[in-house]
């Protein structure tokens, strides 16, 4: 059965969804967490991409505006480990031993890259039901994770909608 279980958790309202299946199934199987969160500049609550234009113009005010950025994102990480902290306290509650990790990066990539060097032997992900052009422009995350990952991986759905509210469907998959 499963004894390491990454769970990759973003910033969308299907967290704690995905979250709470990671629990319960570790909490049955007597499995380790690892949660895990990619800081991108693509999610929800992210200060964005800096832009850096016009600098000989305006030195100043780019200065300002990369201070500005730079403590905005700051706040995004501390945001994420102060959530990170929550979950990791909820897990140890719950009798499962758990730890976290934040990190920067592009999203699906990392969480295989973070479960391989952490030996996880399942992976978590949750899915947005992305469908057509906003999946080809947004992505797939568990798409890619599925496709990429050296272990079995569990896709948490919900819904299609724009939404995002959870549904209990999931579906794995091994690979």
């Amino acid at each position: 059965m499963f004894k390491k279980i990454l769970v990759a958790l973003d910033n969308s309202t299907h967290r704690s969804a995905v979250f709470k299946k990671a629990l319960d199934l570790a909490s049955a199987t007597g499995a380790e967490l690892m949660l895990c969160h990619v800081l991108s500049a693509y999610e929800e609550g992210s200060p964005g991409i800096p832009i850096r234009s016009y600098q000989a113009y305006y030195p100043v005010l780019e200065d300002s505006t990369w201070r500005l950025y730079q403590k905005r994102w700051e706040e995004f990480e501390a945001q994420g480990i102060a959530q990170l902290r929550q979950e990791l306290e909820t897990a140890r509650s719950a009798g499962v031993t758990a730890e976290f990790t934040q990190v920067a990066g592009e999203p699906a990539a990392t969480i295989c890259s973070v479960a391989n060097s952490w030996q996880a032997d399942l992976i978590m992900v949750g899915s947005h039901g992305r469908r057509g052009i906003s999946e080809l422009l947004l992505g797939s995350v568990s798409n890619y994770v599925m496709h990429h990952a050296e272990c079995s991986v569990l896709v948490v759905h919900g819904t299609a909608d724009t939404t995002n509210t959870p549904t209990p469907a999931a579906a794995s998959a091994t690979v």
